[in-house]
């Protein structure tokens, strides 16, 4: 397994959801410690590192979050079954029946998503998706002082358990590619420009997922000339969707958002990425429906404004017990941003 490709591996594996980013970010701090000059963590959690270069040059800002969606326990009944809010924003169709991790007082616990018996269910009942209230996580307990003496309360954090996986020659299928695929990306490009003069400021944010909270703050920390946020997205190049809600689709290379519901990417970003892809062969795509929103959003409000663009690997099945990237789209987006840092730094030089 290549260096990029293990890196993503530790990614996807850690427990991380919105506000609980504890593990992710011990991972990323450790690489951000050989990669970058100086290494910060402000209040709410996020890592800042900073790559000093040339006074010179401009300063390009790479922002990726640590979180991923999950679930937060709100009850633990008589019998030992825990209720649970989402943290972040889910599919209730993937839910019913998954295994998942919750992370307690005394460490991991191992539970399932269970819910009515089938054939208890109502006429009406089964022919759609059980929502949330009607759903428990099962952890084995047979009474709430059981789950206590778990180390499991009101208040602890779970999501999905699943290990990353190869699958074929040039797929990955895991958990939490949104967005550890974009730290994954973060990082190997930080490794790449390690020995650069460009200027480089790296943000690991935090509750990007429950409404791109960590990189607001994060981003006032910093003076940078122009961003790039870094993302898993969702690819619907799958059986039932029509070509023009496909989105994205995997294999095509990175994709370029125009527009979301958070940002119009600025035209200089969007030119330069698409000169240094077609100059340097790197196959790219547009991300072609304009959905959802991305830490970019609030970033290229900061300040007195940064020009900010959205560079996404195609994802299928985000937000649910595991997604599928290719791993030619994962490495051509490394090609792609270091490409990009290094046109911006030497096209903007002061």
């Amino acid at each position: 397994m290549s260096t990029e490709l293990e890196t993503l591996r530790l990614l996807s594996n850690a427990f991380g959801p919105s506000g609980y980013e504890d593990e992710v970010r011990e991972i990323v701090k450790n690489y951000f410690s050989e990669l970058v000059d100086e290494v910060k963590i402000d209040v709410l959690g996020n890592v800042i590192g900073v790559k000093k270069g040339d006074d010179n040059f401009p300063t390009v800002l790479l922002d990726a979050h640590m979180d991923e969606v999950g679930f937060m326990i709100t009850h633990i009944d008589k019998s030992g079954f825990l209720r649970f809010n989402p943290l972040g924003g889910f599919d209730q169709r993937v839910l019913y029946a998954q295994k998942v991790t919750l992370k307690g007082d005394k460490g991991i616990v191992k539970g399932f998503i269970g819910a009515k018996a089938p054939h208890l269910l109502k006429p009406e009942e089964r022919n759609k998706a059980p929502d949330i209230d009607s759903l428990f996580i099962d952890i084995g307990a047979a009474s709430k002082d059981e789950v206590i003496e778990m180390g499991i309360k009101i208040g602890s954090v779970g999501t999905f358990d699943t290990t990353f996986t190869m699958l074929g020659k040039n797929r990955v299928m895991g958990k939490a590619f949104d967005d550890r695929v974009g730290l994954a990306v973060m990082i190997s490009v930080l490794r790449r420009l390690k020995e650069s003069n460009y200027n480089i400021v790296a943000i690991a944010s935090v509750q990007e997922e429950v409404g791109l909270r960590g990189a607001r703050t994060a981003a006032w920390q910093v003076n940078a000339d122009f961003a790039l946020a870094l993302e898993g997205t969702a690819a619907a190049d799958t059986p039932g969707t029509p070509e023009h809600k496909y989105s994205t689709e995997l294999g095509k290379g990175p994709a370029i958002t125009l527009a979301d519901r958070s940002i119009i990417s600025h035209p200089v970003v969007i030119k330069s990425l698409i000169h240094v892809a077609e100059s340097k062969n790197i196959p790219y795509q547009f991300k072609r429906v304009f959905v959802g929103g991305t830490d970019a959003g609030v970033i290229h409000l900061t300040r007195e404004g940064i020009p900010s663009a959205v560079l996404s690997i195609p994802s299928r099945y985000i937000h649910s017990p595991a997604a599928i990237i290719d791993i030619n789209d994962f490495k051509r987006a490394i090609e792609l941003v270091t490409g990009f840092i290094e046109y911006v730094s030497e096209k903007f030089k002061k």
